[in-house]
């Protein structure tokens, strides 16, 4: 399969053949794992403190004639510390045991707990695969919810990533085509929910993805545009091809991104 090649004024020059990668066959249900996989190694684990809860001195006696024992007092068998006593009578309140007034937990939740998902090497690269074949599938684009100009797909001339200002990179992105993908990807939505209290009151769609082949200028300049992520090749992974596991981001390749995947044959 041959898409046309345009340079920086959208102008066309000439067709390159797409590497095998491109080719792979729609698997959603893969791509789903393998998203999930890489939002697992980024949640941060937490947990209650081992001894919460379990500070009060509650140690309360059973055994027969023992003082400050609760034998034949006619009370349950609940951990006890005491408040007051008047000779050998106590003044007792529970603690300690779930249920009681600042006690422990009964299952807190443990900060050992790892809650990194596994997926197979072989499996996560088809995923990868079937992501970058759905980045040039225009119905899929299209009913992710791009805006895309009348000749998408098309790979961009590797001289864009020598761009060092971001504004010259959204003025390249409006020359392709792109003003009313730009415009959906700078909305910004107020959360519903609790999230706002939580340091995320705001929502924001995705928008156009990058992919470059190798360091450069425009990896840094890119990335302050509303919505638009810039990825090594070599760096690609479900979730920047595929966010929230929906295949068919607008992505727009650099000639030295499709070499590279063609001579190293990544992800393969």
């Amino acid at each position: 399969m041959k898409l046309p090649r345009l340079d920086r004024n959208s102008a066309a020059q000439g067709t390159l053949e797409l590497p095998p990668q491109f080719h792979e066959p729609l698997r959603p249900d893969i791509i789903r794992r393998a998203v999930l996989a890489v939002q697992s190694r980024q949640r941060q684990s937490y947990g209650a403190h081992p001894m919460a809860g379990k500070r009060a001195s509650a140690k309360l006696s059973r055994r027969r004639h023992d003082y400050k024992g609760s034998y034949g007092i006619g009370i349950s068998r609940v951990p006890r510390k005491i408040l007051s006593h008047r000779g050998s009578r106590f003044s007792w309140v529970a603690a300690f045991a779930p249920g009681t007034v600042k006690g422990r937990r009964s299952h807190p939740p443990k900060a050992a707990k790892r809650w990194e998902q596994k997926i197979n090497r072989k499996e996560n690269r088809k995923a990868i695969r079937s992501a970058i074949a759905a980045t040039i599938n225009r119905e899929l684009v299209t009913v992710r919810g791009h805006h895309l100009p009348a000749g998408y797909p098309f790979i961009i001339d590797g001289s864009i990533e020598n761009i060092g200002k971001t504004g010259d990179v959204v003025a390249l992105l409006s020359r392709l085509g792109f003003d009313a993908e730009l415009q959906r990807a700078a909305v910004k939505k107020v959360r519903a929910g609790k999230g706002k209290a939580r340091g995320r009151p705001y929502k924001k769609k995705k928008g156009i993805l990058i992919v470059v082949g190798g360091d450069c200028p425009l990896l840094r300049t890119a990335r302050n545009i509303s919505g638009c992520d810039v990825a090594h090749v070599a760096a690609l992974n479900a979730q920047l091809l595929a966010p929230g596991a929906m295949p068919g981001r607008a992505t727009l390749w650099t000639e030295h991104a499709i070499e590279r995947l063609s001579k190293e044959r990544l992800f393969t």
